[in-house]
């Protein structure tokens, strides 16, 4: 990236209007975000990014800047308002910027992560010259706060009847003199009955703060479904592993299995192998149109622990001598 002028390191034509060059801006941000990204450049590509959009999003040095590549002897690219490797306009450094919202450590029993920063715009606002972040001008008088995203993770049963937990973090606060301070704070929130891993819950006003007498913005909370090591959840489906003993799937017998929508009464049929799936109607996560939950079937042999059990495991290797089966 280093050899092209800031429009090719944006991804924009030369006359692009602002709005496109905002939007492919944020983009880029959420691409080559060092938290985010497996890019081992992805500092210096960010630096780069960041130092390519200051320059063509203000209207003088975007002229100064389209002058300078019309003159064949100015050279392109890096060397326009200093090394494409600095901090565009001052900004914070990424490391200064995740302690904002609680440097991502876990806070309370919702298992609250706040890593995510694909909604990082605003966030660096504290000692800016002009209301401007590292992210470029979003503090316009009277204009709303950036949304902000985070993840929750929350226990299979919560989602099966709805529940509700608390997190505590730091949330941006709107001081009378207009600066910006950020207090700890406990959020109550209602688990949705029937939420599937991946959907959002939205905190109307938890996001940054506004600037002016513009409001908060939205605080955006992505839940992953938290479960035994013997279930997986696709979707509103649930899969759970159940052991059973060789008898139980020979003979077909009705035995209790604890899931998550219950203690179920499960009729095993007959000759049953391990692998097979029985498949419960309606019992997966209760959603808008409830899934289904698997019963996957594992057979597990008892261990022998004394004479006694050695001479059955005899008897019935003797009664099925004649069976056949493919290795």
């Amino acid at each position: 990236m280093a050899e092209k002028n800031y429009y090719d390191i944006l991804g924009v034509k030369k006359d692009a209007s602002d709005a496109d060059i905002k939007k492919k801006y944020r983009k880029l941000v959420r691409q080559f975000h060092p938290d985010v990204s497996d890019d081992p450049d992805a500092d210096n590509k960010i630096a780069e990014i960041n130092n390519a959009y200051e320059t063509i999003r203000d209207k003088d040095k975007r002229a100064e800047y389209d002058a300078m590549l019309n003159n064949p002897f100015a050279g392109q690219g890096g060397g326009f308002g200093g090394s494409s490797n600095r901090q565009a306009g001052g900004g914070q450094r990424w490391e200064d910027m995740k302690g904002q919202f609680g440097e991502g450590e876990a806070y309370g029993d919702g298992g609250f992560r706040f890593d995510d920063i694909f909604s990082a715009f605003g966030r660096g606002a504290r000692g800016q010259a002009g209301g401007q972040t590292q992210y470029g001008d979003f503090g316009a008088q009277n204009s709303k706060g950036q949304d902000q995203h985070a993840e929750i993770t929350v226990d299979l049963a919560s989602v099966y009847s709805g529940d509700d937990y608390s997190i505590k973090l730091n949330v941006p606060v709107r001081q009378p003199n207009g600066s910006v301070e950020y207090e700890n704070k406990t959020l109550k929130i209602k688990i949705p009955k029937g939420i599937t891993d991946g959907k959002q819950i939205r905190l109307a006003g938890q996001g940054a703060a506004g600037s002016g007498s513009g409001k908060n913005g939205d605080l955006f909370l992505k839940v992953k479904i938290r479960h035994a090591a013997n279930i997986r959840v696709e979707g509103a489906d649930v899969y759970q592993t159940v052991n059973i003993t060789p008898w139980e799937a020979a003979l077909g017998e009705k035995i209790n299995v604890s899931t998550p929508a219950g203690t179920l009464g499960v009729t095993i049929p007959k000759n049953s192998k391990s692998g097979s799936n029985l498949r419960l109607k309606g019992k997966g996560i209760p959603a808008k149109q409830a899934g289904d939950l698997y019963l996957t079937l594992n057979i597990v042999n008892p261990s022998i622990n004394s004479e006694a059990e050695t001479q059955a495991y005899e008897a019935l290797k003797q009664a099925f001598a004649d069976t056949s089966i493919d290795r």
